[in-house]
Order: C-alpha cells, then structure tokens, then sequence
C-alpha cells in the first residue's frame, strides 16, 4: 500500500472551532511515522493524472506508478463564498475569525452574524462558534454585549439531523440569546450590511462565512461540474475498473470526517472482496454523528440519514455511540489517531 500525499502532514481540522477561543488546536499528525506504524508506504507527491486503461496514476513530478487498486481521496478545494465577509477556512494557519472573536465587545464589534451558504457544505461549525463566542461573553453585561446572529439558508438548524435535533438546537440557541435567520442565503458583505436573498439587508459590524466546496478535478477521473466523484454503493468509481473514491470529492451531499471514514471503510471492505478474501462488502448506509460544542458542555448529534430508517434524529448530554469519541467517529482512524 503507498499512500501519495501533497503535505507532510495530516491535519485534524474539526478541533479549530476551539482556536479563536484557545480552548483547543488543530492537531497535527506526521504521515511518515503514521505510514511505519501503519505498515504502508508514504509519498510526498501529488496527483496530476489517470491512465484508467492501463492502471496507472501519475504524479506532478513525472513518475508513474502502476497499481492494482485505486483510492482516490483528494479531498476538496475551498473558496471565498461570501465576498467581504472573514471566512473560516477551519485551518490552523488561516484563522482571520481569531481576530474578530478578539475584538468582541470592543465599539467596533456589537453585532456578529455567522453566515452559511447553500450547496456542499458542513454547517456544524457555525453553531458551534456561535455558540462558543456567546459563551465567551457570557461574563458581559447584557445590556452591553454584543449580539449573535446566525444565517442559514437551511429551513432549520443543522437540518441534516433530521427534526429532533433542529428543534433542540433552535432551543438552545434562544436559551443563550443567539438571533437565527433561516431560508436566507448570504450575497455579499459591504457597509456593515449582510446582503441575503431573499429579506432585507443585516446590520452587522462583522460578517464570517464559511468557505464552499469544489472537488479536485483530475484527469482521467470522471466527474460532475463541480468536480465531484461519482460512485457506487461500495465507492467504486463508475467507469473507472478497480478505482474508488471516499470522502468530501465523492457526490454523496454530506461533507463531514465520520462519513468519509464510513465511506472508507466500504471501500476497504469492497477491494478485499476482490482481492480474494471471503467477505460480503456491506453498501454504504451513512450514519451522521456529530459533536457540538457548546461552550457549556458538548451535544452529541445522531441520525441515520440513508433512507428507511424512519426518525431516528436524536441529542443527548452522551454518545449514543460505542466507537472512541471524538470529533469524528469511526471505526479505525480515530482509535488509530488516538494512539499517536
């Protein structure tokens, strides 16, 4: 197994909510000593094309590697989705909302919109700092402290969940006093104005958005307008023999680490199937779990989103999960990183 990668290192990006607050970092794993523990080969390279009639990728450099199976796990391009407004790009080297939070309850900052976009994106973050910032200037007078205000072009918070979990998110989101716009999308900001569509103008004296997804366009990889993958049950590339792809490039609409590490676990299940091991690869049947941090504790977030499960939305103080907590849940990579 070689896994070939542009950087050095993997980042685990979930934790930069905490960053502006200095409650938590970005935690940074170094994929060579990931790869000796792991029993694979690392490349520091990157991909640049895909002979799918030969079985043969080729990187940047020049160098053509032959394989037997491809995993294709690019990942996404991010983009600027609200001009004028700071965004939160969620690295550890990109924290233009630091700033901002650091100049809450100053007179240039009385009032905060968090604003999200529509199309593929993960929308968690933004109620987690919203939540966060709130709880940061809890220790404010009332009268005196600056307003939350959070944009959504979602019918409900954190729809995705299904209907238990936006109602309880809606609940506590009036318990700490945060404004919630919903069926609004975010045009622009200028002159202390969040233009959305449709509704009037927001006032507000600063504006963070959240970037949007693209996915990495590689030649010889079929792919949608936006550059996302599409793919089977079992995350086989369609068109493409004995090639896969997991994670935020596929198709699937949900962009979030628990569901790309499902995605992978299918994937590794399928390509043993193939390379002769007596297993039955099961279909990717996604399962959302989420961690909200709340400035007051955390909320764990469930729900099975692949159809035919009936409600099965829920919250609780808990996980309603067995596998290692934390940001993101899966079988094998959050035990393994844990372990680092």
């Amino acid at each position: 197994m070689e896994l070939l990668a542009p950087r050095q290192d993997l980042l685990y990006r979930p934790l930069a909510v905490g960053e502006p607050f200095g409650t938590a970092r970005v935690a940074r794993y170094d994929l060579t000593e990931l790869a000796n523990r792991g029993g694979f080969t690392f490349t520091l390279s990157s991909l640049k094309a895909v002979e799918a009639e030969n079985k043969r990728a080729v990187t940047h450099d020049g160098v053509e590697l032959d394989y037997d199976f491809l995993v294709f796990v690019p990942g996404v391009k991010l983009f600027w989705s609200v001009p004028g407004a700071t965004m939160f790009w969620g690295g550890p080297d990109e924290l233009d909302s630091e700033v901002v939070v650091k100049h809450l309850g100053e007179e240039r900052i009385d009032n905060l919109v968090f604003a999200l976009t529509a199309g593929r994106t993960w929308s968690l973050p933004a109620y987690e700092l919203a939540m966060l910032t709130e709880a940061s200037l809890s220790h404010k007078d009332a009268a005196s402290r600056p307003q939350v205000l959070i944009v959504t072009p979602e019918d409900e918070p954190l729809a995705v969940f299904g209907q238990n979990v936006s109602k309880a998110v809606t609940g506590l989101l009036e318990e700490r006093g945060i404004g919630l716009v919903t069926g609004a999308h975010p045009v622009k900001f200028e002159k202390g104005e969040l233009i959305v569509a449709p509704g009037d103008p927001i006032s507000a004296d600063a504006a963070i958005a959240f970037p949007a997804m693209q996915g990495r366009k590689i030649e010889g990889i079929p792919h949608d307008d936006d550059g996302f993958v599409p793919t089977d049950e079992v995350g086989r590339i369609l068109g493409v023999a004995q090639a896969y792809a997991a994670g935020d490039v596929t198709t699937f609409p949900v962009k979030q680490g628990g569901i790309a590490s499902q995605q992978a676990d299918v994937v590794a299940e399928s390509i043993a199937a193939e390379a002769g091991v007596d297993i039955q690869p099961k279909p990717f049947d996604p399962v959302l779990r989420g961690v909200l941090w709340t400035g007051r504790g955390k909320k764990y977030l469930y729900a099975e989103i692949g159809g035919g499960h009936g409600e099965t939305s829920s919250i609780s103080d808990e996980p309603v999960w067995n596998e290692s907590e934390g940001k993101i849940v899966s079988r094998y990579l959050s035990p393994f990183l844990a372990e680092s």
